[in-house]
């Protein structure tokens, strides 16, 4: 059970935020001697016979199928499918359109933790894939490439622990296959090995908890026999595990943290059985009740199953998005030309971004505030006085926000009520600041002003100080200034950035400030450099390590752990920095397009100016 401050568990409580999880395990879908479009239900704590949910969108089987504790996703199916369909665990009804899968497939398998959801493998015959997609439960959209497992595989079984992801056996096209292969969900890229299960498996299925995966032995034999577990934090970890009431294939796995259950399959008849297990005692599998209907093929589906975990704290199920719950947008930039694109990423799990909205004009080298709920930008080239805002919560475009002196190249920082908005160049450069306050729209009112006329610099902020560095005045300056964001007044001096450089990047927590690569005289092409300074202190900014390629003319954003940068030098490459520790960036996704000067400044509803 996870520990919860008070003061925050109180907040939440206060807005709504939370709530209860009634534990379920859902079955959608299978074939009954034809394919069905039944969703059940049952209550893993309890045992008894399941009971109707809901509709899929369509008859489906061989689906794969995932959840968190709000939302149960299904994917795929015969028919050879790419629909994405979901439903609210806590709102009996049908499904809904998601979106689709990257290829139409059957025999994929899916697992996930609390933000995402991979399907991976599948097969159209005689084609089998080794396809690993991605979608996250809290946008709906078309999933996005992760990754590929070691080998085309089809009717492979899944299970998770919050941070990895495993697929065990499954046919390659000849034959059972005892080969396991893992993700980590933070990290796209390609499976890898998790070692070998004693038997070979197909058509075999897995349930688990947040430590341990239990896999059935599929039709590789009909006995009760050959069912294994294994440890999911470690490889190569298999041992015997005991027997389902009556050997079958083609049963689906669904569990809570303490249960798994197993439901339907044949041998060689449908089957309505549901069998359970206590994953800490690793006995015989006991009588549970039965499905609504015998049928084989179905998914299964819990909402405290393994990768989730057992905190039953949600965000209330009538919402569909958590303010602060990680969502950053990129805004803007040249792709060569000024774009109106904004891009929507989700910080605490790497990925690509996806389209969100537009701007109401091409802009590059915009400003932006955020709030817990929403994002403003400001000025941009070329110069205008129009501010226009966006909300966290739902896609779409932008709305106007009120004016600001016509600015081009100026800074925004943001704490969680007001933002401010620091130098430009239009005409000339500027040392003005300017606050709004982001819980209305209006024009901008003076803040005070920088030590130095400068534009292009970079920021940062905690709940209660803003800090800017570097930029040009005219030339590169090194400068690192402060304000105290609550009040107005005139920035005060904190210290020195390691380089002398314009159109660098600022992001951050609570605490620690980042400042990342930028473009220097003697780097033309831009630098690597990552430093980091104490916001709470002053003094000059130390080493942090380096970006994955030098970068000038980028954008960035965090939550409390981690920030982001992309849209340097014309290219798409998101990279990833966890802010309490030192050390090289790395790979996070891609951008939609190609682009550069994209908005500068707070564009996430997590960072650390709203950590208060």
């Amino acid at each position: 059970m996870a520990i919860w401050d008070i003061k925050e568990r109180y907040k939440l409580n206060r807005d709504f935020s939370v709530t209860g999880v009634a534990a379920k395990c859902m079955w959608g879908g299978g074939n009954t001697g034809s394919t069905t479009n039944v969703i059940d239900e049952v209550n893993p704590v309890t045992t008894g016979d399941a009971t109707d949910f809901g509709d899929l969108i369509a008859a489906r089987e061989t689906m794969g199928g995932a959840g968190n504790k709000i939302k149960g996703i299904f994917g795929g199916g015969d028919g050879v499918s790419n629909v994405i369909q979901s439903f609210n665990f806590n709102s009996k009804g049908n499904c809904s359109d998601f979106g689709n899968l990257t290829q139409s497939r059957l025999g994929v398998a899916a697992c996930g933790n609390e933000l995402t959801a991979v399907f991976g493998g599948g097969d159209s015959h005689p084609s089998y894939y080794n396809v690993i997609d991605q979608v996250f439960y809290a946008t709906t959209g078309n999933a996005i490439d992760f990754g590929d497992l070691q080998a085309g595989e089809s009717f492979i079984a899944a299970s998770s622990s919050p941070t990895r992801g495993v697929w065990f056996g499954g046919n390659d096209g000849s034959d059972a296959d005892a080969t396991a292969h893992f993700i980590t969900f933070a990290s796209k890229g390609n499976a890898s090995d998790f070692g070998e299960m004693s038997t070979a498996k197909n058509q075999n299925t897995a349930s688990g908890n947040n430590e341990q995966a239990v896999i059935t032995n599929g039709q590789a034999t009909l006995a009760n026999g050959s069912y294994e577990k294994c440890i999911i934090a470690t490889t190569g970890s298999f041992t015997d595990y005991d027997d389902l009431t009556v050997g079958r294939f083609f049963e689906q796995g669904a569990s809570n943290q303490i249960k798994g259950l197993h439901g339907g399959g044949a041998n060689p008849s449908v089957s309505n059985i549901i069998d359970f297990t206590i994953f800490s005692t690793s006995g015989n599998f006991t009588d549970f009740g039965d499905l609504s209907v015998a049928r084989k093929s179905t998914s299964g589906i819990g909402n405290d199953e393994g990768g989730i975990g057992d905190d039953n704290l949600i965000q209330r199920p009538s919402a569909t998005y958590m303010p602060g719950s990680g969502r950053a947008l990129s805004a803007g930039g040249l792709n060569p030309s000024a774009s109106t694109k904004l891009e929507l990423m989700f910080i605490p799990t790497s990925g690509n971004a996806i389209t969100f909205g537009d701007l109401s004009a091409a802009q590059s080298n915009l400003s932006a505030t955020s709030s817990l709920t929403r994002s403003i930008f400001q000025g941009g080239n070329p110069a205008t006085a129009t501010m226009n805002y966006i909300e966290f919560a739902s896609a779409g475009n932008t709305a106007d926000f009120g004016d600001q002196a016509a600015q081009k190249f100026a800074s925004g920082l943001s704490s969680s009520t007001r933002g401010v908005m620091a130098g430009g160049n239009n005409p000339g450069i500027s040392n003005v600041m300017e606050f709004i306050t982001m819980a209305s729209v209006g024009n901008s009112t003076d803040f005070g002003d920088t030590t130095d006329a400068r534009h292009s610099m970079a920021t940062t902020a905690s709940p209660t100080r803003g800090v800017m560095g570097g930029g040009v005045s005219p030339g590169y300056v090194n400068i690192i200034d402060f304000i105290t964001i609550a009040s107005t007044g005139n920035a005060t001096d904190f210290g020195d950035m390691t380089n002398a450089a314009k159109v660098a990047v600022g992001t951050g927590s609570k605490t620690r400030g980042i400042f990342a690569g930028g473009y220097t005289s003697g780097a033309p092409g831009g630098i690597n450099v990552i430093e980091f300074i104490t916001i709470a202190s002053t003094g000059d900014a130390s080493d942090f390590g380096d970006l994955t390629a030098a970068e000038y003319g980028h954008g960035a954003a965090s939550n409390d752990i981690k920030g982001i940068i992309f849209g340097s030098n014309g290219n798409k490459n998101i990279d990833v920095i966890t802010i309490a520790s030192a050390g090289d960036a790395a790979d996070f996704g891609d951008l939609v397009e190609n682009k550069y000067y994209p908005a500068r400044g707070s564009c996430s509803d997590s960072h650390g100016g709203l950590q208060d």
